[in-house]
């Protein structure tokens, strides 16, 4: 009799937890974008000029309104009647993932309705690279592969297309941080496979880089 309410004490507990855990994941909605403010920035040539990596950040949050014009910069539309985008793509396949991993979660950036999608409630920053920045700093992009988005050719021809449209991705960051006086760099130093099994993600599916936004630490 006794063990049998141990039990049920027990279950009641795993219960509680797994709520719990279900109200956790579920603290995340939708985040809807406010429209990019098209026109701010310097002129290209002077962003151009003033591009470059830095690896000391403040750790003061980026508005909303900013993490809007860099997601758009990054990878959003630019002509609404074809839904092509801002970094150019082979064949349109459009196989890059923008993840956004900030203090209160991870979300994935959808570029149709320029809204941050919940993906998890966890903080996965630390675990986004080895340096010991990356765990406190307000944004770090990670762009994610999606193999089941090329058409055609094996692993070595679709690492090679996706390893350019990440390149394409990440110069479009740096020129608009140099534009908006924010640090930036781009970030190679990942264990791929921890990374992508924190984040769910699918076989199908490879970690390419990471890049690291905020304002640069006074």
């Amino acid at each position: 009799m006794k063990r049998q309410g141990f039990l049920i004490t027990l279950m009641v507990l795993l219960l509680l937890c797994s709520g719990v855990v279900l109200t956790y994941a579920q603290e995340l909605s939708e985040i809807k974008l406010p429209a990019p403010r098209l026109d701010r920035g310097k002129p290209l040539m002077q962003a151009l000029n003033e591009r470059q990596s830095q690896r000391e950040f403040s750790n003061k949050e980026l508005p909303i309104e900013v993490l809007s014009d860099l997601l758009w910069a990054a990878d959003g539309i630019n002509r609404p009647d074809s839904g092509k985008r801002t970094a150019p793509s082979a064949v349109n396949w459009q196989n890059i993932d923008i993840y956004v991993a900030m203090a209160k979660g991870i979300y994935l950036y959808n570029y149709k309705a320029h809204s941050l999608k919940p993906v998890m409630a966890k903080d996965i920053r630390a675990a986004s690279g080895i340096q010991n920045f990356v765990k406190e700093v307000p944004v770090n992009l990670i762009y994610v592969a999606d193999y089941s988005k090329i058409a055609r050719g094996d692993d070595q021809q679709k690492l090679f297309y996706s390893a350019a449209h990440t390149g394409f991705i990440s110069q479009n960051v740096y020129l608009y941080c140099a534009s908006e006086g924010l640090a930036t760099v781009v970030r190679g130093a990942i264990d791929k496979e921890a990374l992508a099994k924190t984040m769910k993600l699918r076989p199908d599916q490879k970690v390419m880089l990471a890049q690291s936004v905020g304002y640069p630490k006074k």
